[in-house]
């Protein structure tokens, strides 16, 4: 009956209700399953593609290396050659076009020659070449080949070079006021083999040479040749005996220039009006004169160089 089914129903339901639900187990099984093959699905795409990065790293790491590749254009014709030196500045006075090439450079004459001073003289270091020789101007080496004249004024002659060669430099010291010292005198002459130990005055005349030695004026006083005078007997009979020195005694001479010691070289009679020995020298040395005893016509000269 109607009420019987009824009740049916509701056992039935009421059963169901007790017993697991299987359908819900199975979907939630197919969601677990679902959610896991998508994880797989994308864990293997990551991995194409990072074999595909690594695939393109590896192609061009592979490819070779090559520069870059450009074009120069070539120079026009006009620019073709042009020379790389600085800019040439002409003057008024020259032609722009003129040749700076050594086509024209000149051999300079030699050194005293009469027209070692003149400008454009001397050879030319390329003379099968012409001034011009860039537009076609070639002359066979064996042609002639003709220069403008040079006025080289007076005839050469080995006479020339002999008075460069006569030329002698020779070293001056003049007296001046802050030379001398408080006593009025220039220098003290030492004569250690004689025991001569004398002071010098300015001047040879008869009151100078009774006080010490004295100088000759228009002598040197320091450097080249010093040249001084005493006498031989009486009163300040300072050289009595330098005709007896020998080669290598020592004579010192000290003045406000300094101290200078002199090795003798020479001792020799020479003429009263003989003025050889009192001309200047290159060399630094010191020359005594005296008079002879009982020979008024001579002198005693004794010449002594710088001991260096």
């Amino acid at each position: 009956t109607g009420r019987d089914r009824s009740r049916a129903g509701e056992a039935e339901r009421g059963m169901d209700s007790r017993l697991p639900d299987r359908c819900g187990l199975r979907r939630a099984g197919r969601r677990v399953v679902c959610q896991n093959e998508k994880r797989r699905r994308t864990q293997q795409m990551k991995n194409l593609i990072t074999l595909a990065l690594a695939t393109v790293v590896c192609a061009l790491c592979a490819l070779p290396v090559s520069a870059l590749e450009y074009t120069v254009d070539a120079p026009d014709d006009y620019l073709f050659g042009r020379p790389t030196s600085m800019d040439e500045i002409h003057t008024e006075e020259e032609a722009p076009n003129s040749d700076h090439s050594k086509n024209v450079a000149l051999i300079p004459p030699g050194f005293g020659t009469p027209t070692s001073y003149l400008p454009g003289s001397g050879e030319y270091l390329t003379p099968n070449l012409v001034p011009g020789a860039l537009s076609g101007g070639l002359v066979p080496s064996l042609g002639a080949v003709n220069y403008p004249a040079v006025d080289a004024g007076a005839a050469y002659t080995p006479s020339m070079e002999v008075s460069y060669q006569s030329y002698t430099q020779t070293a001056y010291t003049a007296v001046t006021s802050d030379l001398y010292y408080s006593g009025g005198y220039l220098a003290t002459l030492k004569i250690p083999t004689l025991g001569v130990n004398v002071k010098v005055y300015e001047g040879t005349d008869s009151a100078t040479l009774a006080k010490g030695a004295g100088h000759f004026t228009d002598t040197s006083i320091w450097n080249g040749n010093v040249c001084v005078a005493s006498h031989n007997r009486g009163s300040g009979a300072n050289f009595g005996n330098i005709h007896t020195l020998s080669a290598g005694d020592r004579i010192t001479l000290t003045t406000k220039l300094g101290t200078r010691t002199y090795s003798v070289t020479s001792v020799k009679k020479i003429s009263e009006t003989d003025g050889t020995d009192t001309a200047s020298t290159l060399e630094n040395c010191i020359t005594l004169f005296t008079c002879v005893r009982d020979q008024s016509a001579y002198r005693w000269c004794v010449r002594a160089k710088e001991v260096m």
